[in-house]
């Protein structure tokens, strides 16, 4: 993803499907991102991590690209890499990974996929933060 409207279009589509959309924020200069990447896209696309909890969709992001605008601070992406899931189309900003040594553990990513295939596009809100907690958004069935 190069630019915000190509964004739109990915969570659009996750939206509609109910299916919550995990984007790697990533930098063309960025030898961590080169080592991540691969780990979760095998993690999904090979092993299919989140499957059986109702499915992810992923993308890559990147923030350098010269398109991309402020789509980096909307998010609050402040280092690369950076894992976000969005839910309804809406970031978890509650569930948002920065640590790489997270990132490049298997287990502690395929826990999180998992966690966040089974919000199933029920999130929303930033999470179950305040008011998801108040209303009752972000539990799981």
């Amino acid at each position: 993803v190069r630019d915000p409207s190509e964004l739109d279009n990915y969570l659009l589509l996750s939206a509609t499907n109910r299916t919550p959309l995990l984007t790697l924020w990533t930098a063309s200069w960025c030898k961590s991102c080169k080592i991540v990447a691969p780990i979760i896209k095998e993690l999904i696309d090979r092993d299919g991590v989140g499957e059986k909890e109702g499915g992810v969709g992923y993308v890559e992001c990147e923030i350098d690209s010269p398109n991309v605008g402020d789509m980096g601070m909307r998010y609050m992406i402040t280092s690369t890499p950076t894992l976000l899931a969005f839910s309804r189309s809406e970031a978890q900003l509650d569930t948002k990974i920065t640590s790489l040594a997270e990132m490049k553990d298997r287990e502690f990513i395929t826990l999180w996929i998992e966690d966040e295939a089974r919000r199933g596009g029920s999130g929303g809100a930033g999470g179950s933060g305040l008011f998801g907690g108040l209303f009752g958004l972000g539990k799981t069935p």
